[in-house]
């Protein structure tokens, strides 16, 4: 919970049988207008495997914000960001989706699935979506799901930090990626290299 207690984020996996792209949810973020709100004002869902470098910058501009849960940016914010990375719009949505070169991840904004909640309850309202699927048709990576009421700049951040092109630390990576990332190996190799030669 942050310190005015208008933000909080949860990890859910196991108390909340709630699934994304066929994967279950694993953060809950969420935002209420005053501390003694029962109701939030908007919510953020993401599933285990994202990108925890997005979800780091996600967070991190979250706090940064006196005010999380007004915005006066519009959808273009995202699509902007995503675009200014390289990513390129969707042919048959260009005011509302964007593709990562290569088809693996998009954006897109869309009607919210079922158990995403936002201050309003009315059917029918449109949030960010997000997701990785290194080949067309194969089960999702990882997905991320914004609810209509999240700022349109918060969503512009997020995205913006995972179709970044500069390198991320990671240890392993996940299956069906194989052709579509470079691998640069650095520091622990060659240290080990220099342990071994004195």
């Amino acid at each position: 919970m942050s310190p005015n207690e208008l933000c909080g984020a949860e990890w859910t996996r196991a108390a909340c049988p709630f699934e994304l792209g066929d994967l279950p949810v694993a953060w809950q973020i969420s935002v209420r207008s005053h501390p003694t709100s029962a109701l939030a004002e908007w919510n953020a869902y993401f599933t285990a495997g994202i990108p925890y470098e997005a979800l780091t910058d996600f967070l991190l501009a979250l706090d940064a914000r006196r005010e999380p849960s007004s915005s006066f940016d519009g959808p273009e914010t995202v699509l902007a960001a995503v675009c200014a990375q390289g990513w390129v719009r969707d042919i048959d949505r260009p005011r509302t989706a964007a593709l990562a070169p290569g088809l693996s991840a998009g954006v897109s904004l869309e009607e919210v699935p079922p158990l995403v909640r936002d201050a309003d309850p009315r059917p029918g309202q449109l949030g960010w979506q997000a997701w990785a699927e290194p080949v067309v048709g194969d089960p999702y990576l990882w997905c991320a799901s914004f609810s209509a009421g999240v700022p349109h700049d918060l969503a512009a951040i997020f995205a913006s930090s995972l179709a970044a092109p500069h390198p991320v630390p990671r240890s392993t990576l996940p299956a069906g990626v194989e052709g579509r990332l470079t691998v640069i190996q650095q520091g622990v190799d060659r240290q080990r290299r220099a342990r071994r030669s004195e």
